[in-house]
């Protein structure tokens, strides 16, 4: 019902504006007692034998919803409403930003793909740590924060914009993620380059315990597809340096040439990051080449390309203890938390695993 309500009704629509009206309805539905009750129950079914720690957190399993949906922290009950165990909101900058001007949103529906270039567009770090202050949730679930880098703000100036970020923002994430890979924001890319990393994410900690006494706030960074193998291991080796609690992989990426894209040429040349499926194969490389690096030392968090429960599973097996999802969400409708769930539990059921936990990154030792 959904795909066919796609087909008729969003690919008729500017995507941004589909977005708004999607995020719109959930938003309602979520402040009505009634039917968020009965739209968790059937979109949202608990299932213990996926029930994941990570970070120190404890969530009721290990799909959740990648930074990119909520920007400004608006529609957490209403996205854990519909099944996803840990919401990311964001990306958030130290300053409110438009973003870049419209048209700046593309499906490339054959390709089950996105481009963007919205340009971190948000409310800015104070007005969404205003609204995080007053939330009362509905639904528990766990809220990680991204952060980035306010475009107006130069390069040579990241490290304090970010740490403004931290001090807002910090006292109400339940993790804090660093993000150096969108591609729509120039400059941003060049932090991760780890002679500007290092600085960066050592700021981001300080001011995190600074700020934040009562607790550890988890930190993690965010990486793009697009590093060479040698940068992916650099990355990987500081973020162990630092004592980092995590490392996500991966963002977009910027390339389209050997991703098998059959859209619109006119589409496929859109600047932006890509999302989506032409994604799976590198964001599943990057991840076993960072679990093979950092082992258990470290928590790797899989996005990027994930459409269904076997990809998630694969995510899993190859390091991931926690996977997010987003493009996919756009074609596959409000049931997809629900399948994830459903067919990683069954994956497990059939697997030799007794738990999540000890199949997070099983092939990769097996060929080790």
């Amino acid at each position: 019902m959904y795909k066919l309500f796609f087909r008729l009704v969003f690919t008729r629509m500017d995507p941004e504006q589909a977005h708004h009206l999607a995020f719109r309805w959930i938003r309602l539905a979520a402040r009505v007692p009634v039917l968020r009750t009965f739209l968790a129950a059937a979109l949202a079914p608990r299932h213990k034998e996926l029930r994941t720690e990570a970070f120190g957190l404890r969530m009721h399993g290990p799909f959740g919803l990648a930074a990119g949906f909520d920007k400004n922290a608006v529609a957490i009950d209403g996205m854990a409403m519909l099944g996803f165990d840990h919401v990311e909101i964001g990306t958030v900058t130290g300053e409110a930003q438009p973003g870049n001007p419209r048209k700046r949103l593309f499906r490339l529906v054959p390709d089950r793909a996105l481009i963007n270039r919205m340009g971190f567009n948000n409310e800015g770090s104070l007005a969404v740590a205003a609204r995080l202050a007053s939330r009362t949730p509905v639904f528990r679930t766990v809220v990680g924060v991204n952060i980035g880098k306010t475009k107006a703000v130069a390069e040579e100036e990241a490290v304090g914009d970010y740490v403004t970020s931290t001090e807002r923002l910090a006292p109400y994430a339940d993790y804090l993620v660093v993000n150096v890979s969108s591609p729509n924001t120039p400059g941003l890319r060049n932090l991760q380059a780890t002679q500007a990393l290092r600085p960066l994410l050592s700021a981001v900690r300080e001011a995190a315990d600074r700020t934040v006494r009562s607790r550890r706030v988890p930190l993690l960074v965010k990486i793009a597809p697009d590093l060479a193998d040698e940068d992916v291991d650099a990355v990987a080796d500081l973020a162990v340096e630092l004592g980092l609690d995590g490392i996500i992989a991966t963002n977009t990426t910027i390339a389209r040439e050997g991703l098998g894209l059959t859209s619109d040429p006119s589409l496929v040349k859109e600047t932006g990051g890509l999302s989506g499926a032409p994604l799976k194969a590198r964001s599943l490389e990057v991840l076993r080449r960072l679990y093979a690096r950092v082992g258990d030392r470290i928590t790797l968090v899989g996005v990027g390309g994930v459409e269904n429960a076997e990809d998630a599973w694969q995510r899993i097996l190859a390091g991931a203890t926690l996977v997010q999802g987003y493009s996919a969400f756009i074609y596959e409708g409000p049931f997809w938390g629900r399948s994830v769930h459903k067919g990683l539990a069954a994956r497990l059921r059939t697997s030799p695993y007794a738990t999540l936990a000890d199949a997070v990154g099983a092939d990769v030792r097996k060929t080790a």
